[in-house]
């Protein structure tokens, strides 16, 4: 669960840069945010930056977004991430 509150730390730090609400991994609502988030990030042009990062640093995020979302299906099965792949 580390994985997914440093995720969800992390994205309510910007949210409050921008005067967003802060997300929390116990609303059911919040949770599906944060897969839509994550369905968002996992995309290849997002995950490469448009080609801006190495092919390293790609396989760095990917490795942890996937961590991410692997604890947030565990948290809740309900959630969709239609570009996650176990």
């Amino acid at each position: 669960m580390k994985n997914l509150k440093a995720y969800v730390d992390n994205k309510n730090s910007w949210n409050a840069i921008f005067g967003m609400a802060p997300m929390d991994i116990n609303c059911d609502q919040d949770r599906h945010q944060i897969a839509q988030t994550l369905d968002c990030e996992l995309s290849p042009e997002n995950l490469h930056c448009d080609g801006e990062i190495s092919q390293a640093a790609a396989m760095r995020k990917l490795r942890n977004l996937k961590r991410v979302c692997k604890e947030l299906i565990e948290l809740d099965p309900s959630v969709k991430i239609y570009e996650y792949y176990p």
